[in-house]
């Protein structure tokens, strides 16, 4: 057994933290040495998976071995003619670590987790524990849940790393203590910085939770950035993750020091001890409902902000193409793939939000220009009908039939208005 406070041989280990802040955690507790098991794939990920293996370098005695889990390589683009890999894996390698690639944890053999291997001098002997087995697993943005069966394999169980204030238990009773409902929205799933950003939230948190067998970020929460967190001024996803990810790195190292993670544990949530709430908010993952733009709903800053943090957003709309009976509507897929511009000057040429207009025919570029329900105007330069690539707005509209252009045109220049509407409002 390892009493953490007399090591006194590991060498200092620099910040990952780009902010000073105070942690809160539980008594400083004895464990052995850490076999881990690390579940990961993103940046975010990442910074723990270092920080970590820096751990293990600088100070053998507290985390002993590391095995990297990831999910393997997916084909991707039009006709899945490319692979992407995830990102920790190239990280893994560089490190020197095992590295595992599934898709599933069903079937997935227990003797990997084990780190266990055959006996050929005693083929009919169980097989032997090269280092012992597996005794921690920390997952960090892995998506995909860890099986009871697996942790129950690991003596200290399971940690996650989570960017955002997670609930636990909630703030229902402390409503009338200056906490608001906005307060409450602290995004438990898998796109917590996404859905930080979307909600316009202005502080953002990490979470050191333990992995519940059952339940998606439903463990005990051993460490937490004070509420209500640190004040951020990140645009995208990939600024916030850069904030958060050193963040996360640094708790999870201070944890191992201190033993939070070996029971009993002490819950240190930032409202601890309140009966739950019914109304947080699921940082769901996010997926092409997400991308579908409502005109109806959605301000301009609401739109630009979805277009800055989920990228391109995509819109139906009805179209009038020719055919052998002679015209038909269909409609079609509309991707708003190279986003839109906010109009600065005044203009009076939308008598209805969502419905598109194709300004500036008789100049050298034409543009989309299109009313949001708050009366701002945003413009996009190209359009990309689903199947095709992004072509500038007349051509785009004239092949595939969206406005009502004259048969036999062939110059915009030769209509008699500098503009024309779609066929009908978008979807």
């Amino acid at each position: 057994m390892l009493g953490i406070r007399s090591i006194s041989h590991c060498r200092p280990r620099p910040s990952f933290s780009l902010v000073s802040y105070q942690h809160r955690f539980a008594t400083t507790k004895s464990y052995d040495p850490l076999r881990v098991l690390f579940c990961g794939s993103d940046e975010f990920s990442i910074a723990s998976l270092q920080a970590l293996d820096h751990e293990r370098r600088a100070c053998s005695g507290r985390v002993a071995s590391i095995d990297v889990v990831c999910r393997p390589e997916k084909p991707v683009r039009r006709h899945l003619r490319a692979v992407r890999e995830v990102p920790i894996a190239a990280v893994a390698r560089d490190l020197g670590l095992p590295l595992h690639q599934i898709d599933t944890f069903t079937g997935w053999t227990v003797s990997v987790l084990a780190k266990m291997t055959e006996n050929t001098a005693y083929p009919d002997k169980p097989p032997t524990h090269l280092e012992g087995p597996m005794n921690l697993i920390v997952a960090v943005s892995f998506g995909l849940r860890i099986p009871a069966r697996i942790l129950n394999l690991a003596k200290y169980g399971g940690l996650n790393l989570h960017p955002s204030l997670l609930p636990e238990y909630g703030l229902s009773n402390r409503y009338a203590e200056g906490f608001s409902k906005t307060d409450l929205d602290r995004f438990p799933g898998p796109a917590p910085l996404h859905h930080t950003l979307l909600a316009d939230r202005k502080t953002t948190g990490v979470t050191l939770q333990t992995l519940h067998p059952i339940k998606m970020d439903g463990g005990r929460i051993l460490a937490q950035t004070p509420y209500p967190g640190i004040e951020h001024q990140a645009k995208t996803v990939e600024e916030l993750q850069a904030l958060t990810a050193p963040l996360g790195a640094d708790m999870l190292i201070q944890s191992l020091k201190n033993g939070s993670f070996v029971p009993p544990f002490q819950d240190v949530g930032w409202y601890s001890g309140y009966s739950a709430p019914s109304d947080f908010q699921h940082a769901s993952k996010i997926g092409p409902k997400d991308r579908h733009l409502d005109w109806t709903m959605w301000s301009a800053d609401d739109i630009l902000r979805r277009q800055r943090v989920i990228g391109p957003l995509w819109n139906m709309t009805e179209t009038l193409i020719n055919s052998r009976n002679g015209k038909r509507r269909e409609a079609k897929r509309i991707i708003w793939e190279h986003g839109f511009q906010l109009l600065e000057e005044e203009c009076h040429l939308f008598p209805r939000t969502g419905h598109p207009i194709i300004v500036g025919l008789h100049g050298p570029a034409p543009k989309v220009f299109i009313r949001t329900c708050d009366g701002n105007v945003l413009v996009a330069d190209s359009i990309k009908v689903e199947g095709e690539v992004a072509t500038e707005a007349f051509r785009a509209a004239k092949r595939n039939g969206l406005a009502p252009f004259p048969d036999g045109l062939d110059k915009p220049t030769q209509l008699p208005h500098d503009f024309v509407a779609f066929h009908s409002p978008l979807t």
